[in-house]
């Protein structure tokens, strides 16, 4: 697989705001290991190979465990993940695979009872970017592993 373009070169203004915007979200009401979780979930619905890779990696430097990232993919079966991050697990899933009907009213409630307002406020923008760069990434076929190419 060849990378077909170098789209922070190609467009070094909107990667750039991009690249910022993804950075505030470090700042958010969500914590850490709910981020690394949920980037890492919306990357494997997406198939982006790149991200998944890159959200692993993460996740592993900020702790998170073999078993629990082996678990992801099989979060629902799974009983290593808080009742937090099975809500923040599940509007991921939601807002990646949006139904046309949109969110229905029970799953929106369902998730309103582990997470604030702020907090799911807050993490709808994580799926944003994290389903954005997964489109990018996939789009341009940016290598696995190779995070450096994307930022020169």
């Amino acid at each position: 697989m060849t990378q077909r373009v170098n789209f922070a070169q190609q467009s070094p203004e909107l990667f750039k705001k991009f690249l910022a915007f993804t950075n505030a979200l470090g700042e958010s009401s969500i914590e850490e290991k709910t981020l690394d979780l949920v980037s890492i979930r919306a990357s494997q619905i997406n198939g982006c190979g790149f991200c998944v890779d890159m959200h692993v990696k993460q996740a592993k430097i900020h702790g998170e465990s073999e078993v629990r990232l082996s678990h992801i993919s099989t979060w629902r079966e799974s009983t290593l993940f808080t009742p937090r991050e099975r809500a923040a697990l599940t509007w991921t899933e939601i807002l990646t695979n949006l139904p046309n009907q949109g969110v229905p009213d029970d799953v929106y409630d369902s998730v309103c009872a582990q997470l604030s307002e702020k907090e799911i406020s807050d993490l709808s923008f994580l799926v944003v970017s994290v389903n954005g760069w997964d489109r990018i990434n996939i789009g341009f076929k940016t290598e696995t592993g190779r995070l450096s190419r994307n930022l020169n």
